[in-house]
C-alpha cells in the first residue's frame, strides 16, 4: 500500500535533527487490565540501534511504583524481553505486577557495539525516560527501583550508586570517566530508591585474577571484561575501577537500600564479589541485605526453588518502593 506523504501540518510539526528519542506507543490493555507499551525508543544514537524499553503497568488507577529490569548477558548478549534461563518471564513479569509495580524491561548498547561506561549511561538514560514520560506511562517518578541479574546486577548496581556528583552534565566521575551521560532525555534525576542485584560484578579490579571458566568448544566468546573495557584491567586499571560499584559504596552518604543475591558456588562471578559489596555498603551506613543461595552456581543454577528467590526479591522491592501504599 502506499503510504501518503506528510501534511502540511505534519511538515509543520517535524524539527531536525528530531529528538534523541520518542514519546510512548499507545498502551495495549490485556483482558486482566494490565497495560503494556512495548517498543519505546528511549534513547537513539547515530550509528547504532536504537534503545528500546518495555513498559507493563497493573491494572487499577496509579500512578505505580516501577522497577527497571537489566538483563544479563556478560555485557555481550541478552535482550529486554528474556530473563535467564532459569527464571520463566512469566514468572518474574507476573510476581511484579501482583505486587503492584510496574515493570520497565530495557535494551542497552552490549559492550562491542561502545565500551563502558556506554551501558550505564543507557541505564540512566531509560531511567530519565521514565520521569520525563511518568504521567503518559501511569508510573510515578518518586518510587523507581532497578533490578538485574549479572551484568544487568551489575548495572543495577551503579545506577543505585552513581549519582550527579561522580559525573553528570559533561563533569567526571571516578578516574576521570563521566558516568551519568546525555543520552536520550539529556538530562534529569537519575537516583532510585531500592537496588536488587544478582549475582552481579562488584569489583573489576580484584575479578581480573579470577579465571574465566572454560567456554565450550568451538565457541568464539570473547573475554567480557576486556570488551566491557575495551582492553584488560591491568591496561586500564583507572576504567576497571570507575566500572566498580564498590569504588562508590564507600563514599555513598548513604546508599538506597540493596539485595544482593548469590549462588555460594557461582563459578563465573565469585559469590565474594556479593560479599565485598555488601561490606561496603554497610561500611557506609547502608541498609543491605546479602541473601546465597546455597550450592548454586551462575543464574541460579541447581536451586531447587527459583519461585522463593523470585518472590523475596519481588517483596524487598515493594516494601520499599511503597506499592499499595
Amino acid at each position: 500500500m502506499t503510504q501518503s506523504p506528510p501534511t502540511a501540518f505534519d511538515i509543520a510539526d517535524m524539527t531536525w535533527p528530531p529528538p534523541p528519542y520518542q514519546p510512548p506507543v499507545p498502551p495495549v490493555t490485556a483482558a486482566d487490565g494490565v497495560r503494556r507499551f512495548d517498543g519505546i525508543t528511549y534513547a537513539t544514537t547515530p550509528g547504532y540501534r536504537p534503545r528500546l524499553l518495555d513498559v507493563q503497568v497493573p491494572a487499577g488507577e496509579g500512578p505505580f511504583p516501577a522497577v527497571v529490569w537489566i538483563h544479563g548477558g556478560g555485557w555481550l548478549d541478552g535482550d529486554r524481553r528474556y530473563p535467564p534461563p532459569t527464571v520463566p518471564a512469566a514468572l518474574l513479569h507476573g510476581a511484579v505486577l501482583a505486587a503492584g509495580l510496574a515493570l520497565v524491561s530495557i535494551d542497552y548498547r552490549h559492550s562491542l557495539e561502545a565500551p563502558f561506561p556506554a551501558q550505564l549511561h543507557d541505564v540512566k538514560a531509560a531511567i530519565r525516560y521514565v520521569r520525563a514520560f511518568a504521567g503518559d506511562l501511569g508510573i510515578d517518578p518518586d518510587r523507581i527501583g532497578v533490578w538485574g541479574e549479572s551484568a544487568g546486577g551489575h548495572l543495577a548496581a551503579l545506577a543505585g550508586l552513581v549519582g550527579p556528583a561522580d559525573g553528570s552534565d559533561g563533569a567526571d566521575g571516578a578516574d576521570g570517566v563521566p558516568l551519568e551521560g546525555t543520552q536520550g532525555v539529556g538530562s534529569g534525576e537519575t537516583g532510585v530508591v531500592a537496588v536488587v542485584d544478582w549475582y552481579g560484578v562488584s569489583d573489576l579490579v580484584a575479578l581480573a585474577s579470577h579465571p574465566m571458566p572454560p567456554m565450550p568448544s568451538g565457541a568464539e566468546f570473547p573475554d567480557p571484561y576486556e570488551a566491557l573495557l575495551g582492553a584488560s584491567a591491568a591496561e586500564r586499571p583507572d576504567l576497571a575501577r570507575a566500572a566498580s560499584p564498590v569504588t562508590y559504596a564507600e563514599g555513598s552518604t548513604p546508599p538506597p537500600p540493596f539485595l544482593l543475591v548469590h549462588g555460594t558456588r557461582d563459578g563465573l562471578v565469585p559469590y565474594s564479589q556479593s560479599e565485598v559489596l555488601a561490606a561496603a555498603l554497610k561500611g557506609a551506613g547502608g541498609e543491605v541485605t546479602l541473601q546465597p543461595v546455597d550450592g548454586a552456581d551462575h543464574i541460579f543454577l541447581g536451586s531447587p526453588d527459583i519461585v522463593s528467590i523470585v518472590e523475596e526479591s519481588v517483596a524487598f522491592l515493594a516494601r520499599h518502593l511503597g506499592a499499595g501504599a
